[in-house]
């Protein structure tokens, strides 16, 4: 057991019947090992993120790190957001759904570690699978200086500023968030640095 995902375990208030469920049947797969990342109990094989389990107001859920990559016989796992590219989770809003799933959850932890054996990969999006907004092209084109720094920056960073510039719907959005972001790019940042 590790020290820190037992604190979040003896501290947890909302969700804590549900958690400790979860705890006990992640648990209950000896090849995983407990650690604690990005404050929440994470549970690895080998070093690998297999299955975290984290709480939000709604629900409380497994975060399967390569779940795009599993079969989800039971149609029970779902993409947090557009934007995340591998995980995939499993929520719950009771511990009552918990209990039925349980012999569900135990198959989806094996898979999840068998996927990490076989050494298979997410291929996930590259910044240049994104495409450049116009607004952003254009003053590219225009100052050489920016265009060097932008692409300068890691490929994360990269698709960062893409996806943040091209989630505006609005081209005056866009021309703000671009201006507001100008010197952060010069300076080698990415989006949240």
């Amino acid at each position: 057991m590790n020290a820190q995902a037992e604190y979040f375990f003896e501290k947890a208030n909302k969700w804590k019947e549900e958690f400790d469920l979860l705890r006990e049947i992640v648990c209950e797969n000896k090849s995983l090992e407990e650690d604690y990342k990005w404050m929440h109990p994470c549970y690895t094989f080998q070093g690998k993120n297999i299955v975290l389990i984290h709480g939000f107001k709604e629900y409380c859920a497994l975060l399967f790190y390569k779940g795009v990559l599993m079969r989800d016989i039971k149609s029970i796992m779902i993409q947090q957001t557009d934007n995340v590219q591998s995980a995939r989770q499993i929520r719950f809003t009771d511990a009552g759904q918990i209990i039925k799933l349980e012999s569900v959850i135990k198959e989806y932890i094996k898979e999840a570690i068998e996927i990490e054996k076989s050494g298979k990969k997410v291929e996930m999006k590259k910044a240049a699978d994104y495409p450049v907004p116009e607004e952003f092209q254009r003053v590219l084109d225009e100052d050489e200086v920016l265009n060097k720094a932008f692409y300068s920056l890691t490929p994360g960073r990269q698709t960062g500023y893409l996806f943040y510039f091209n989630q505006a719907k609005q081209p005056k959005t866009r021309e703000a968030r671009i201006e507001k972001y100008y010197q952060h790019i010069l300076d080698g940042k990415g989006i949240d640095d």
